[in-house]
């Protein structure tokens, strides 16, 4: 591209958030991405909700944990993420050096934007002291003000790591966090933050599918609410969910989590059965809207012309960087 149509493109990526550029449609994108990858020495970071041909095209999938870690490995140049916003940022945060890039600027997230971090600042202010426990599912200014940060893979493990006596707050989300209330018998102060995708299954409904699936085992992400919990056979991270499907011995399972995940439990299980827990309505509400809005014509995109990239002020990264770093060293030693 000439630089007049780099300018255009880094405007057009400010107003929607992507490029918007007409693809040929007899392009293998597939064979396209793969040679962009070879040629720019790039890696394709993807999470597991993700649809399936951007799984099929990444060089790792995996949860939140596995995905920091890997972006703070890589050795690529170019690291694309193919997820949601703060995710970019937390690779951003471990990778000052190497360009981030997001298919979708504005692939972002409920939970995250459920704790603005003006507001979340007074509230920390308001328990001087309290350390600060964030779930990595919140923005670099969140992490900015904590102390920890932590994963639905290794919450709890940090969390009894800590003296009993030491006062903790735990955000952004209130599911997650009475969660590790109640299992580790603590009374961490919740922020009052929630996922969108996790509060809307319906327990009546996830009832009526043990009425016709009678030996499935139903098994649910802690983001989820108490009343979907207390039904649940198991309860994990996304990667935690996917390693039960496949050591456990039941042939069905009812999936209380971002549908996205189904993909890999059916290739790792193809003999067993997943049936996505059913939201309050009628909606397709177990689709995260954010993580979908990548798709693999974007991807393409943004690796032929390195846009939309992920940027940071110096001094909000290093503040950030702390609590990320802390998490990793505390989950090396726990041996997570």
């Amino acid at each position: 591209m000439s630089v007049m149509n780099i300018e255009r493109a880094r405007e057009n990526v400010q107003k929607v958030g992507f490029l918007d550029v007409d693809i040929d449609p007899a392009l293998d994108l597939f064979e396209e991405i793969n040679r962009l990858k070879k040629e720019k020495n790039a890696v394709i970071l993807a999470h597991y909700y993700q649809e399936p041909d951007i799984q099929d095209v990444a060089d790792f999938i995996g949860d939140s944990l596995g995905l920091a870690q890997q972006a703070e490995k890589t050795k690529a140049d170019i690291i694309v993420f193919a997820g949601v916003h703060f995710m970019a940022e937390t690779a951003k945060i471990l990778n000052p050096g190497k360009k981030v890039l997001l298919p979708d600027l504005k692939a972002g997230c409920s939970l995250s934007d459920s704790a603005p971090p003006d507001l979340f600042k007074k509230f920390k202010d308001e328990h001087p002291d309290h350390i600060v426990i964030s779930y990595i599912n919140c923005s670099a200014g969140i992490k900015a003000l904590t102390d920890i940060i932590c994963t639905s893979t290794n919450a709890k493990p940090i969390v009894d790591s800590l003296p009993q006596d030491q006062k903790i707050i735990f955000a952004p989300d209130r599911n997650l966090g009475a969660y590790i209330n109640k299992m580790s018998g603590r009374k961490m102060v919740l922020w009052n933050g929630s996922c969108m995708v996790h509060e809307m299954f319906s327990r009546e409904r996830i009832t009526k599918l043990k009425v016709r699936y009678p030996e499935a085992k139903v098994i649910a992400h802690p983001e989820c609410e108490e009343t979907i919990l207390e039904m649940a056979d198991f309860i994990g991270s996304t990667t935690q969910l996917l390693k039960f499907t496949q050591k456990d011995e039941a042939k069905e399972f009812i999936v209380a989590t971002e549908m996205g995940i189904l993909y890999q439990m059916e290739k790792r299980s193809p003999e067993k059965v997943f049936i996505p827990a059913p939201p309050e309505n009628s909606c397709a509400c177990n689709n995260c809207p954010h993580m979908k809005l990548n798709t693999l014509e974007k991807l393409y995109l943004c690796l032929e012309y390195e846009l939309p990239e992920i940027t940071m002020e110096e001094e909000l990264r290093v503040a950030a960087l702390r609590p990320i770093r802390r998490m990793l060293e505390m989950s090396a030693q726990l041996g997570l």
